[in-house]
């Protein structure tokens, strides 16, 4: 008489899918982080480039309109244009947005605006100098051109490494924090967070409305010196005179 063993079949016990399920998520998480990681840099390389791209429209208008234009007011009836149009006395030199149906420059959102990788409006701010009138020169049609035969030109806008220190009216960096205390223009995203309140106090800088600015490494929450993923750019005086004189619109 012959025993026939018949082998049973056993699944997987709860303990060993749980086991199976926590290593496959592992082996997930490994490959999204470094996906959404890079993602994320290449917004931020993409934002910088559109940054560059908007300081050389605003030098091209410069050099065909003899001034910077005024900032797009906040206004959805702005459209992203300008205000006022034609420049001179703008209605808000220092937090408004950068005039991209001006400038033709996109992508913009429905009203007009151009916008980051994130949707967030990217901001434009140009100096006032001189404050005493009859007109500010940088926004002003063959104003850069007229105040320089009268003496040196000032564009005051400032850019520090850091928001500690700022004081004074009208605020100026701390010693030491400088890294441009002459611009005639500074253009900027608000970041992947988008707060226009600002996330630290060097965030709150860029939208507070006055002449000074802040541009630092991108860091978290818990860092020395709080959140920051505002990106900026500026326009130097020095290469904005020399497309001047290239172009035959100074001296």
């Amino acid at each position: 008489m012959k025993l026939i063993v018949v082998a049973k079949s056993r699944g997987f016990t709860l303990i060993e899918m749980a086991v199976v399920i926590a290593v496959i998520a592992l082996l997930l998480s490994s490959i999204l982080v470094p996906l959404a990681t890079q993602v994320e840099e290449r917004r931020i390389a993409d934002t910088r480039r559109m940054l560059d791209e908007a300081r050389e429209a605003l030098l091209g208008f410069l050099i065909a309109n003899g001034r910077l234009p005024c900032p797009a007011s906040e206004s959805p009836m702005s459209n992203g244009l300008e205000s006022p149009a034609g420049g001179g006395n703008c209605t808000n030199f220092y937090n408004g947005f950068l005039p991209a149906a001006t400038l033709g420059l996109t992508p913009t959102d429905a009203q007009g605006f151009m916008i980051d990788p994130w949707g967030n409006r990217i901001r434009y701010a140009v100096t006032n100098w001189p404050v005493v009138p009859p007109v500010p020169a940088f926004t002003t049609a063959n104003g850069i051109s007229a105040r320089f035969l009268v003496g040196p030109l000032a564009p005051d806008l400032q850019v520090c490494s850091t928001g500690v220190g700022i004081t004074g009216t009208p605020p100026s960096c701390a010693a030491g924090s400088v890294l441009t205390n002459s611009a005639p223009a500074v253009i900027y995203s608000t970041g992947p967070n988008g707060l226009a309140g600002g996330a630290s106090a060097d965030e709150v800088e860029n939208t507070n409305g006055n002449r000074v600015f802040v541009s630092r490494t991108v860091a978290t929450t818990g860092t020395a010196g709080g959140a920051f993923d505002d990106i900026l750019t500026w326009i130097s005086p020095h290469v904005l005179y020399n497309r001047m004189v290239a172009a035959g619109k100074l001296p």
